[in-house]
């Protein structure tokens, strides 16, 4: 008893949802609107042309409401519904509007198939045998007819085939007639094995949508996750640049102004050797996290890849609240960052750019922001950036600087000029530190501030300073043995073996005592790549020379990581000495500085010494070498031997 109940009622759902629409997939919904609406126009037209053929045969023997009234009325409502679908066959309506519709269409489907079933059983009196044959083949061609036409609608076909089908086997079998019993089995078997098709048409049809639907939901996904960071669920690269040109082509419609700003964490790369790279991913993604509680529905934010971050921002008004909002960001990430148990603090610099004011296009904006930011960071680090006018008269002055380093004669064009080191204590000269000088055929004199980031940057300052090296070599080897020579090495210089060992062949080569040779590398160079540099400078302390570390106290290595590198010198940058007199940090910057030296026994210079006060206060906290325009400018080589003669009367 109980299994029969459960069967009934299983029985029973089946039939109310195939007599109902599934309101609850609005693809489904969609996919039936669309197909439906082009096929329900062609019913009517099938309908209403079969039905005025039928009244046409009955006008002479049926009342006149039966073959022009009726049929008149059964038009205009035919003619109703056929204009909505003719006219909504092309629109794609809301998931609303599309369910109210197929709603309408199923509910209306009973009362319409019955009035003009109704119309024709009450035809069936009037006429002959052949007319009466006609009713019955109108009746039964018909039903096929719009069965095939509502199949993408399966209540709605159920619906007619039931009123139509039963209707016509119920009121033919029961005329008595052979041939009219026998037709209604005909139609009765050929609609069921119809309606059987149908619910497999129907069932193949709602799982290709099904299908349509997760492939659509899969696609989508992998198009998120390939917009998506996958570190910091930031907008990626990809999904930054396809904004970014969304957003030009938007301003340049609508003639608005926008922002681009890039952010670059600084100190990120100690962080990630000192704790490992689980750690530093922690710092990126809360990096990220506290940026993006920063920003608003108008900006968007990207992580660009490594520790860079990228920024659009919509509402860019003016270069003061530009200038403002970057330093927002870049004081939250100054803010320390609690990664487990350990306290950790970093920096940011960032560059940014306006459209159009400063770049017309994707390209140019993207590149205008990053150059503001590495200018930014040479300049003015862990600050905020703006490109302007004078970066891109730089940028331009840089191309043409490029061009002429590309197409120059460095033999004939560099030459190297010698500024002196002196200990103060006794006023003798410790060492010269060659500087290089280009005189462009095309360009003229150009300084080195301007001419050495380009050649960095496009890897040509392997070239020179292989020959800058070995013209220094040979300058120095002229000096008295108790005088250094001091060279500057690039981070391109440090960067492979290969390049390593070029300059280790030029030094071993060059007929100059090695062990008076210092190679300046700066704490940049060292970030950069710990563990090559490393190797690159025991190389070089194998063949004698000593290991200056140049700019020190600018960058963000940490001590442990200083002491693991064979150095012998460190010298202190120019911006700690500048006004020394005149400011309390940079002098207790410079004193812990000195005892660091002392303390590691490192020999400590320290550089851009200008002005008798800036002495006073080295000479007071304990300097002992210096370097600066208070004794000399960079001289050439063929001055050199005068300055030392001089220098050696002096101290005479």
């Amino acid at each position: 008893m109980g299994i029969r109940m459960a069967w009934n009622a299983e029985f029973l759902n089946n039939l109310r949802r195939s007599f109902s629409i599934e309101t609850d997939k609005p693809q489904l919904l969609k996919a039936q609107y669309k197909a439906f609406s082009k096929q329900l126009p062609l019913m009517y037209v099938i309908l209403l042309i079969n039905s005025w053929i039928l009244s046409a045969t009955h006008i002479s023997s049926a009342p006149r409401w039966l073959t022009l009234d009726y049929p008149i009325a059964l038009t205009v409502v035919c003619a109703i519904r056929f204009s909505f679908w003719l006219r909504t066959r092309n629109i794609e309506p809301s998931i609303e509007s599309t369910r109210r519709a197929l709603n309408r269409t199923n509910l209306i489907a009973g009362p319409i198939s019955l009035s003009f079933t109704i119309w024709a059983i009450m035809l069936f009196p009037y006429g002959d045998a052949y007319a009466q044959s006609h009713v019955a083949f109108y009746m039964g061609i018909t039903v096929i007819g719009c069965i095939f036409c509502l199949m993408h609608l399966r209540p709605a076909a159920l619906t007619t085939a039931a009123v139509v089908n039963i209707s016509f086997v119920i009121f033919f079998a029961s005329t008595g007639k052979p041939t009219f019993i026998a037709t209604a089995l005909n139609v009765g078997l050929v609609s069921s094995i119809m309606l059987m098709i149908l619910h497999v048409y129907y069932r193949d049809f709602t799982r290709l949508v099904d299908a349509q639907v997760h492939a659509e939901t899969l696609s989508n996904e992998n198009l998120r996750l390939a917009n998506i960071d996958s570190l910091t669920m930031l907008p990626n690269r990809r999904k930054f640049f396809t904004q970014l040109h969304a957003c030009c082509q938007k301003a340049q419609n609508e003639g608005s102004r926008f922002a681009v700003g890039i952010l670059d964490l600084d100190g990120f790369k100690p962080v990630n050797d000192l704790y490992g790279h689980s750690v530093g991913d922690k710092l990126l993604f809360a990096a990220g996290q506290r940026l993006q509680n920063l920003c608003d529905e108008d900006t968007h934010l990207a992580r660009l890849g490594g520790d860079e971050f990228a920024l659009i921002i919509m509402h860019a008004r003016d270069d003061k609240q530009l200038l403002a909002f970057g330093t927002i960001l870049c004081e939250a990430l100054r803010q320390p960052f609690l990664i487990g148990d350990t306290t950790i603090q970093i920096a940011a610099s960032m560059g940014l750019v306006t459209y159009p004011d400063m770049a017309a296009n994707a390209t140019d904006l993207f590149e205008h922001a990053d150059y503001a930011l590495y200018h930014g960071k040479r300049t003015n680090r862990s600050m905020v950036s703006v490109f302007s006018t004078s970066h891109s008269n730089k940028i331009h002055l840089d191309a043409k600087i490029e061009q002429a380093l590309r197409k120059a004669d460095f033999d004939q064009e560099l030459e190297v000029y010698f500024q002196p080191i002196i200990n103060i204590k006794t006023q003798q000269i410790v060492a010269f530190e060659a500087l290089a000088r280009w005189k462009s055929p095309v360009l003229g004199s150009v300084s080195p501030a301007q001419f050495i980031p380009v050649a960095e940057r496009t890897g040509i300052i392997n070239q020179q300073t292989r020959i800058l090296l070995a013209k220094a070599l040979a300058a120095a080897a002229k000096w008295p043995d108790h005088i250094r020579l001091s060279f500057n090495l690039s981070t391109h210089d440090l960067s492979s073996p290969d390049i390593v060992q070029r300059i280790v062949k030029i030094i071993a080569q060059a007929g100059f005592d090695s062990r008076r040779l210092d190679l300046e590398i700066t704490e940049t160079a060292v970030m950069h790549d710990i563990e090559q540099v490393r190797w690159a400078t025991d190389q070089i302390r194998q063949l004698g020379c000593g290991i200056t570390l140049d700019d020190f106290g600018t960058g963000y290595s940490s001590l442990s990581q200083l002491h693991a590198l064979s150095l012998s010198k460190i010298k202190i940058d120019r911006s700690f000495v500048t006004n020394i007199e005149r400011n309390p940090a940079s002098l207790k910057i410079v004193k812990s500085l000195l005892a660091l030296s002392r303390d590691m026994e490192l020999d400590c210079i320290i550089e851009g010494v200008e002005t008798p006060e800036e002495m006073a206060v080295i000479r007071e906290i304990g300097g002992t070498m210096v370097q600066g325009y208070i004794y000399s400018t960079p001289i050439p080589e063929a001055a050199t031997r005068q300055w030392i003669e001089h220098r050696l009367s002096i101290t005479e």
